[in-house]
């Protein structure tokens, strides 16, 4: 697994950075920087206490914890959200409780999301009067699933 420079800056100096779980993790735990519920179907922005810069050809993409999915309800609203290279303000994570009966509250340092980092591959777009066929063709929104 190769590894990448990220600067960061704790803007929280009492918040530990982000971390890998396990050897081989694709995704570093990132923690809320402050006490939050959530009631049913509510949603909120939430700062993690982080701030990074990314090298050039590189995104951050936050994903949400699948824990918390399972248990709570509790997802991202624009999952992954994306954290482009030259964004240099605080990381925050748009949570929404999808649970309609249980509020869900988070405590100062609690993990919220994941970062995952990856390298980005700009597109050139070249505009066609038609596109090359293919063996799917236009067919989309379920046209690979079961035939009935």
């Amino acid at each position: 697994m190769s590894q990448v420079e990220v600067l960061i800056t704790r803007l929280d100096p009492e918040l530990p950075l982000p971390r890998y779980a396990k050897p081989g993790d694709a995704g570093a735990d990132i923690l809320s920087r402050i006490d939050i519920t959530l009631a049913p179907g509510e949603r909120a922005l939430v700062p993690t206490g982080i701030a990074i810069a990314l090298p050039d050809g590189y995104v951050a993409l936050v994903h949400p914890r699948s824990g918390l999915a399972i248990k709570h309800g509790v997802t991202m609203v624009n999952s992954p959200g994306t954290v482009d290279a030259a964004y240099r303000g605080e990381l925050q994570i748009i949570l929404i409780n999808h649970d309609s009966k249980e509020a869900v509250t988070f405590k100062r340092g609690d993990r919220i999301a994941q970062l995952v980092i990856q390298k980005v591959e700009h597109a050139e777009f070249i505009e066609v009067s038609q596109l090359p066929g293919s063996d799917r063709g236009s067919g989309g929104f379920g046209s690979t699933g079961v035939e009935v």
